[in-house]
């Protein structure tokens, strides 16, 4: 296999000009002196001494750690809002109020749905927000606004004067933005086989804060050094368009055939003014083949050129381990 070139790849992209990207969202209200305890217990990220106006990013996890869902707590002073950025809120909801007792002082209201607004524009960073960060309600009570720049709004409410004036992004330039970056989607990536360390989501992950649920799991994993596989970015060029796509599923093999890893994500890039024509898409690629800077698409299948996502966080590597302090990739 031969390493590709920068040009070789269409992973610089960013809209000619500002637009708004809409996704779906939820959000679940948890409320009472009990909310960060439970919320602390139940996610992966450290809850207990938030403080109101605070915005944390978490993992909704398991008993063996498998992700369930991508969320961010917006903390205030009678308990907090649980923002599910991905995944199944009713699921997530369901696993709520199955771990609340009658001693908890915790209520629990029913997912919400809401639009997740940013503006993406030539000069976009893609740098994930530090946590923790803040937040704030709007005053007409229609939804919250980020300080990392993105806007929560309740179903009802009408854009804001300064989105209002933007083109929205069409459904594929925004799967496009979540490859590039790597962010996981339901069913690909977040579901009950995979683990917040294989997605490059260690930064919302504190193995320091005590009893949490799939805290062992978690924890052995990074002791001793033990995720098996990692999240990936992948490119096959097709201008003509003659190539069969790699469906979500397809068995990537390396040069001696033995398995690598599985495709999880796809999308079709079609000829445009920037010259790509092709397919892009994320994959799980195993421990042994992630230096590979490609991996066949099955038996006799085409060649897919690999790369770190831009917002893939490597997994930390304990004392157990063979590898140094957890770092940004």
């Amino acid at each position: 296999m031969t390493p590709s070139s920068p040009a070789d790849v269409p992973w610089d992209w960013r809209p000619a000009v500002p637009s708004v990207l809409e996704r779906a969202a939820s959000v679940l209200r948890l409320e009472g002196p009990d909310t960060l305890r439970v919320l602390h217990g139940q996610t992966s990220q450290a809850l207990a001494l938030a403080r109101p106006g605070e915005r944390l990013a978490t993992c909704c996890i398991g008993p063996t750690a498998r992700l369930r869902a991508l969320a961010q707590v917006l903390v205030d002073d009678q308990g907090a809002w649980l923002v599910v950025e991905a995944g199944d809120a009713a699921a997530v909801h369901t696993a709520l109020d199955r771990v609340l007792f009658p001693a908890d002082a915790v209520r629990l209201g029913p997912p919400e749905a809401v639009r997740s607004l940013e503006v993406l524009g030539p000069d976009t960073s893609a740098a994930a927000p530090e946590d923790p960060g803040s937040w704030h309600s709007l005053d007409d009570g229609s939804g919250w606004r980020l300080d990392d720049g993105r806007l929560l709004l309740r179903d009802a409410a009408g854009l804001p004067v300064e989105l209002a004036t933007l083109p929205l992004l069409r459904a594929g330039e925004v799967e496009r933005w979540r490859i590039q970056l790597g962010l996981p989607a339901v069913p690909g990536e977040i579901n009950e086989e995979v683990n917040p360390f294989e997605l490059g989501l260690a930064e919302r992950v504190r193995l320091d804060k005590g009893c949490y649920v799939g805290q062992e799991t978690l924890a052995k994993l990074a002791t001793y050094d033990g995720v098996k596989q990692q999240l990936r970015r992948w490119f096959l060029a097709d201008p003509g368009g003659t190539l069969p796509a790699p469906e979500p599923g397809t068995v990537l093999r390396a040069d001696g055939g033995e398995r690598a890893g599985s495709v999880t994500s796809i999308l079709r890039l079609e000829n445009d003014t920037e010259g790509w024509g092709g397919w892009i898409g994320l994959a799980l690629v195993r421990r042994g083949a992630l230096e590979a800077p490609r991996l066949r698409a099955g038996e006799g299948g085409a060649e897919l050129s690999l790369s770190i996502p831009e917002r893939f966080v490597a997994p930390p590597v304990g004392a157990g381990g063979q590898g140094g302090p957890q770092t940004r990739s």
